[in-house]
């Protein structure tokens, strides 16, 4: 019994001691911690800074409508360069200028957006320069040297309000006082070093997000940062977009940093250094593509080197869009308008001539194919920009969507819908053509008005679907002196004609003739004037992107969809659809049977009996079609136009052609052969799995 209780008392007495030794040595290292060594841990912990960054999502890839991509994404690396991560001890200018001088020997550039030339003598480049880039140096003059009074605005900042002001000479002399870089170094290095120290200095004033020194640099130039201890630097990963062909630039569009405006409308969703669309589907479908940034936070000991990072937010990259385009038609359209039109060149010699093109498919208004001819390469459009921006050919402009033209005799199939729907001519009336028209109701003693059709030896009696066939001036002159112009333009404007398709990425909405129009530019409308409607001439100017979309509207019975590229929208992982469908017609126009059927039957025999038979025995599907050719001055060759429909008894798709000085549109028929063919003889292509090494967005 003694003996039990002895050892309870030994163990007790035991585990006291423990427990003192325990709290003896946590008193010690406190003590040590926060008194011995406080300074030093105090130090430590000031260098080994936790901080948050912000990490990129991936913009959503971009695919044709049979899934094709058409626009992905490439990992790269970049440089940034951030002067908490240098010692107390490190020269600033120095650690910058050995950083500039590796880039240098690599041939890596980096990034320096101060407005002014990097030799001497120095010159203002604020007239260039985008809104971004002026407002922040327009902060910087004001702020950080204050040599410009705050009430100047941005808009007025010009290289000429500058030089009035400070010199660029004195500028330079004002910065390297600024950023206390050596009088001895040479005017080069100054410069240099003055745009990275500038750089630094506006992300200060504006609170933006860290200064992205180098993007897309290979892994042999982040080896040499990392081997050779380039304090300041620091390396991340980032995406640049990968195109997956070379077709459809127009429509794609382009990337590029945020402007003023942008961050101004969007501050919560947009920083100073993000990519965003600039032009084409890229812009239009922006809300769809841009995904949402992750943050990281990050810590490092006090040699810059990082001891842990975790994600406090996980990037979300943006959705896959799916568009209307179908990329291998887009290809073949946009090699047969280059085949046609480096022919007609080495011909003539003429560098200037464009073309635009534009495949519909009926009942939907889903665009397939949208072709401008001189193109260029997104890969290369920063690098060729300049070299582009000069050529005479204008290869940014988009003819297809923005280039206007007099659609010609193609203007004929919507004359004779009016016609025959309005009653003032039958299917079986015949009219005779003697080779030139006169206007009925001239005044007395006044000399006629009269027009010469291009057959001047007449067409002889002419049904409504011989005429089209024919393309009989005569005929059709008729028609608009029985239409008038209110109601030949009721039935234009109901095909879309002189108004917007509804494309997402921005359009001409061309002129449809008639007195309001005359009138807008201090013209007077006269009779005339509506029979030259009537064939397409006069005022008439439409796009081809229109063009197509009224041949669509007519040969699919009425029904006008607006034209649109938008397929569908998946989320990046496919875990949903978050849009899919086709946008309700914008109004039918009411065609009986029977007069669109004489309409089509005189564009079907345009292809198998008339002038254009022989090009059509080549083309593998049964076909309607229309020439137009439009003069545009006397000294120049005609616009060549042209349209058509397949296959003539079930229409799927329109076409629609312009080329610039192109003659006759019968010259483009061999061109829309290229181009129905590659349709209707494509394979089938299934969903695209993306490959190795693919990567996602």
């Amino acid at each position: 019994m003694l003996d039990t209780k002895f050892n309870s008392t030994r163990r007790l007495y035991i585990l006291s001691g423990f427990l003192l030794c325990v709290l003896l040595t946590y008193v010690g290292v406190m003590y040590n911690t926060q008194i011995s060594n406080g300074s030093y841990y105090r130090e430590q912990s000031v260098r080994t800074i936790a901080s948050t960054e912000t990490v990129e999502a991936s913009r959503g890839i971009l695919t044709d409508r049979n899934g094709q991509v058409m626009v992905s994404n490439r990992q790269t690396y970049a440089l940034t360069f951030d002067m908490s991560l240098l010692n107390e001890e490190d020269d600033k200018n120095e650690a910058i200028l050995r950083l500039i001088q590796l880039c240098k020997q690599r041939g890596v550039l980096w990034k320096d957006n101060l407005p002014m030339s990097q030799t001497a003598p120095y010159a203002y480049t604020v007239d260039t320069a985008g809104t971004v880039q002026r407002d922040r140096f327009s902060k910087f003059l004001q702020s950080s040297l204050k040599v410009l009074s705050t009430n100047v605005s941005r808009e007025n900042v010009t290289n000429e309000l500058l030089s009035s002001i400070l010199s660029p000479r004195e500028l330079m002399k004002q910065m390297r006082t600024l950023f206390e870089i050596p009088e001895d170094w040479a005017d080069a290095d100054a410069r240099a070093v003055a745009g990275v120290r500038y750089e630094l200095e506006i992300r200060k004033l504006v609170n933006t997000t860290a200064y992205v020194f180098a993007e897309d640099v290979n892994t042999e130039l982040i080896s040499l940062v990392k081997d050779g201890n380039y304090r300041g630097a620091k390396v991340f990963t980032s995406s640049v977009r990968e195109y997956d062909t070379d077709a459809a630039a127009h429509v794609l569009g382009t990337v590029g940093r945020v402007e003023a405006e942008d961050l101004a409308a969007n501050p919560d969703i947009y920083s100073g250094e993000d990519w965003i669309g600039k032009s084409g589907v890229e812009l239009a479908f922006e809300g769809y593509l841009r995904g949402e940034d992750g943050t990281r936070l990050i810590s490092s000991n006090d040699q810059g080197k990082i001891t842990s990072e975790f994600y406090t937010a996980q990037p979300k990259p943006g959705n896959t869009v799916a568009l209307t385009l179908d990329l291998n038609l887009q290809e073949a359209t946009e090699q047969a308008l280059a085949n046609t039109i480096t022919n007609m060149n080495e011909k003539d010699g003429n560098t200037t001539r464009g073309a635009g093109a534009a495949v519909i498919e009926v009942g939907t208004g889903e665009v397939l194919a949208l072709a401008s001819y001189p193109t260029f390469r997104l890969a290369n459009y920063n690098q060729e920009y300049a070299l582009l921006s000069s050529d005479p050919g204008e290869p940014f402009y988009n003819r297809a969507t923005h280039g206007r033209y007099p659609p010609g005799s193609t203007f004929k199939p919507c004359t004779a819908i009016a016609a025959l729907e309005s009653g003032v001519v039958t299917l079986t009336e015949k009219i005779r053509d003697t080779g030139r028209w006169y206007y009925p109701d001239m005044i007395a003693g006044t000399d006629p008005f009269s027009a010469w059709c291009w057959n001047r030896s007449g067409h002889g009696l002419q049904n409504i679907t011989q005429a089209i066939t024919n393309s009989c001036n005569y005929f059709f002159y008729t028609m608009g002196y029985r239409l008038g112009i209110e109601r030949l333009d009721e039935y234009a404007a109901a095909f879309g004609l002189g108004s917007k398709t509804g494309i997402e990425i921005g359009e001409d909405p061309g002129i449809l003739a008639g007195p309001e129009y005359s009138e807008s530019v201090g013209q007077t409308w006269y009779g005339g004037n509506t029979v030259m409607a009537a064939i397409g001439q006069s005022d008439n100017l439409f796009t081809p992107l229109q063009l197509a979309n009224y041949i669509a509207t007519l040969v699919g019975g009425g029904e006008h969809y607006p034209a649109h590229l938008l397929k569908s929208v998946k989320a990046y992982d496919n875990s949903s659809v978050i849009y899919t469908g086709v946008p309700d017609p914008v109004n039918t126009v009411e065609i009986k049977p029977q007069n669109l059927d004489a309409v089509k039957n005189g564009m079907h025999d345009l292809t198998t009996k008339g002038s254009l038979a022989s090009y059509f025995r080549n083309c593998v599907v049964d076909t309607g079609a229309k020439t137009g050719t439009a003069q545009i001055t006397k000294s120049t060759k005609n616009n060549g136009v042209f349209v058509c429909f397949a296959p003539f008894d079930d229409p799927q798709i329109a076409v629609a052609l312009v080329i610039e000085q192109g003659g006759s549109g019968a010259a483009l028929a061999s061109t829309a052969v290229e181009i129905l063919n590659a349709y209707f003889t494509k394979e089938e292509i299934g969903t695209v799995i993306l490959g190795e090494n693919q990567l996602l967005p």
